[in-house]
């Protein structure tokens, strides 16, 4: 069963829930963002943003993280009903990433994937093409981080 038919154009699918700790965001930014805003509480608060917040990498990447977890149990769902879940994957790449507001220390964001629309590739008969949009919106109601993406998706 195509994905589009299980979840159909534009409705939500809520993956999960982060929550950004201050260890987790340092933790974070020692390795791959090692800015003071990232690093230290004191130093982020006479930054743009007052206060320690979590890189947008680290915000975008819990979005994977969330969404691999949905799909693992998702698809264990979908093989106990009888149902052959879609083979996705890999992505060929995303577009429009916008950060729009600072997650900080203390904040928890809620992740969310809708389908868009899916193609099937003249090139690779068998092979589709599918578009989603993602989120990840803060316990305010804010979205914080979103992009377009495409994933293949196998017969």
């Amino acid at each position: 069963m195509k994905f589009i038919d299980l979840y159909p154009p534009d409705v939500p699918l809520e993956l999960g829930t982060i929550h950004f700790s201050a260890a987790s965001i340092i933790r974070y930014a020692e390795k791959f963002d090692p800015q003071p805003f990232h690093l230290d509480a004191e130093a982020a608060k006479n930054s743009v943003f007052e206060g320690l917040c979590a890189s947008g990498w680290q915000t975008s990447a819990s979005w994977m993280k969330c969404f691999l977890n949905f799909w693992s149990k998702e698809a264990r769902r979908l093989v106990a009903q009888g149902i052959e879940p879609p083979k996705l994957g890999p992505s060929p790449g995303f577009r429009n990433l916008k950060w729009l507001r600072p997650v900080y220390a203390g904040d928890d964001v809620t992740y969310f994937t809708t389908m868009k629309a899916s193609r099937a590739l003249a090139s690779r008969p068998g092979t589709y093409m599918n578009t989603t949009l993602n989120e990840g919106v803060n316990q305010h109601g804010d979205v914080v981080v979103t992009f377009e993406s495409n994933v293949l998706e196998f017969d």
